[in-house]
C-alpha cells in the first residue's frame, strides 16, 4: 500500500516546515518539498492536510494495558485499556506493565495484551515484573525474560520508597539492575530498570547508592512518578545530572495536590534546569489506579490514569510558550532513546509511519499507526476487537 500525504507542516520533532510524505506499507519511504509524480499504476492514495501540523505519534512508556488497581479489594481492579483509548489520544506506541497486583495479574498477560494491541494495529511492548521482589517473571528471571521474550524491554515498575513495595535491600536492588543491564547488552534492548517511586522519605536513595558504589551505568535507572512530591523532584533533577533518565507522570489535574507538581510544571522546570533535556520523558499511567491513602494505609479515594493526559500536557506546554518541537521530545524522541526503539519517535525516512495530525487548537485530529489511519477528523476508525462501536443512526 502506498499513501501520499500532501502539505504537512512537519515536526520530526524538529520543525522541518512544509513537506510531503510517501508512506509505503508501515514505513516512511520518502519526505520532500516537491510533490512526486507517481505513476498511476502504483495506485497510491492521496491525503491533503492543507498545511496542518504533523508530529510523531506519541510513545507512552508506562501504561497498565491489562488494568491496574486492586488496592481496595477485588472490585477495585481496573479493566484493561482498549485500543482506541490510546490512538484517539495520539499514542501509537505503548509499553505495558504491572503494579501492586503482580500475583493475580502476570507478565505473561501483559505480553499477551501487547500482542493483541499489535494485532489491532498499534505498536506495543512490555516491562516484566511488578512492584515486588521476588520478581514476577515468565522464564524465572529478569534476565531470561528480557533475553528470550521479544516484547519485554526491561523491568518495571519495581516499587521503592513506598509502603506497598517489598522493601528491597540494596543488594537485591543492585543485582536486579545488573541483570537488566547485562540482558540489554546481550540483546541490544533497553535493559532499563523502570522504578515506581512512592511517597516515602528515602526517595531515590537506592539509585544514589548504586551510582556511588557500583559500575552499573546511570542510564539503566529510570524512576517514574518523580513529580509526585516537590522534594522528590529536586532529588530527581540531581540524579538526571548524573545521567539518570526521569519519567514525569501526567496525573489528572487534581491528583498532584499541594505536595506534588503537575506534569506541565515539572517539564517546564526541567527545561529551565540546565539538565540535558533528553533525560526527561512523560507517561500517562493509563489504566493504572491513582489511589489516595489515609493514615492507616487504606484507600480513601481513587482515580484512574488516562492516555489522553499526555496530549493534554503537551498542549499545556505549547500554550505556556514552549515551542512545539521542544515540547514534543519527552513524548516522542526521548522515549525512543530510552527504550532503544530506533524506528519510533521520529518522522524520518525508514522509520515507522506513526503520525499524529494536530488541529489549530493543538488537539489530535488524525492518527496514523504503522501506515494505517486509526483516527480521521477526530473520529475513531479502528476499534479494538471487544470495544463497543458507536451506534450509527
Amino acid at each position: 500500500m502506498l499513501e501520499l500525504i500532501l502539505n504537512a507542516d512537519l515536526y520530526t520533532p524538529a520543525h522541518a516546515g512544509p513537506c510531503h510524505l510517501l508512506i509505503a506499507g508501515s514505513r516512511i519511504a520518502w519526505i520532500g518539498s516537491e510533490r512526486p509524480n507517481l505513476p498511476r499504476a502504483l495506485g497510491a492514495s492521496v491525503v491533503d492536510l492543507g498545511g496542518r501540523r504533523v508530529v510523531p505519534g506519541l510513545i507512552d512508556g508506562h501504561a497498565h494495558i491489562t488494568g491496574g488497581g486492586g488496592e481496595s479489594g477485588y472490585a477495585s481492579r481496573v479493566p484493561e485499556v482498549g485500543l482506541s483509548r490510546f490512538t484517539r489520544a495520539g499514542v501509537t506506541t505503548v509499553v505495558g506493565l504491572l503494579g501492586t497486583d503482580d500475583l493475580n495479574r502476570t507478565p505473561g498477560e501483559v505480553v499477551a495484551r501487547a500482542r493483541a494491541l499489535e494485532e489491532e494495529g498499534m505498536s506495543a511492548y512490555a516491562w516484566t515484573g511488578g512492584y515486588h521482589l521476588p520478581l514476577a517473571t515468565i522464564t524465572g528471571s529478569a534476565k531470561g525474560d528480557i533475553v528470550h521474550v521479544d516484547k519485554i524491554l526491561g523491568v518495571g515498575e519495581l516499587a521503592i520508597s513506598d509502603h506497598r513495595s517489598s522493601q528491597p535491600t540494596f543488594e537485591e536492588f543492585a543485582r536486579l539492575a545488573s541483570e537488566c543491564h547485562v540482558a540489554g547488552l546481550m540483546t541490544s534492548k533497553a535493559g532499563v530498570l523502570h522504578l515506581h517511586v512512592g511517597d516515602g522519605p528515602r526517595g531515590l536513595e537506592l539509585i544514589r547508592e548504586a551510582l556511588r558504589t557500583t559500575e552499573i551505568p546511570a542510564r539503566v535507572f529510570q524512576p517514574t512518578h518523580v513529580n509526585r512530591r516537590k522534594e522528590l523532584f529536586g532529588e530527581a533533577l540531581a540524579a538526571a545530572k548524573a545521567g539518570v533518565s526521569l519519567d514525569v507522570t501526567a496525573y489528572p489535574a487534581d491528583a498532584a495536590k499541594d505536595s506534588g507538581i503537575s506534569a506541565r510544571d515539572a517539564l517546564l522546570a526541567a527545561f529551565e534546569s540546565g539538565v540535558d533535556p533528553a533525560r526527561f520523558t512523560c507517561s500517562s499511567d493509563g489504566g493504572g489506579c491513582l489511589p489516595v491513602f489515609d493514615a492507616d494505609g487504606r484507600v480513601s479515594h481513587m482515580d484512574v490514569g488516562e492516555p489522553d493526559a499526555l496530549m493534554a500536557t503537551l498542549r499545556e506546554l505549547v500554550l505556556a510558550g514552549i515551542p512545539l518541537e521542544r515540547a514534543l521530545a519527552p513524548f516522542t524522541s526521548n522515549w525512543a532513546r530510552v527504550l532503544r526503539l530506533e524506528r519510533k519517535g521520529r518522522i524520518v525516512v525508514g522509520c515507522d509511519a506513526d503520525l499524529a495530525v494536530l488541529d489549530e487548537d493543538h488537539r489530535i485530529a488524525d492518527v496514523l499507526c504503522l501506515g494505517r489511519w486509526h483516527v480521521l477528523s477526530g473520529t475513531v476508525r479502528q476499534h479494538g476487537t471487544f470495544e463497543p462501536r458507536p451506534q450509527v443512526p
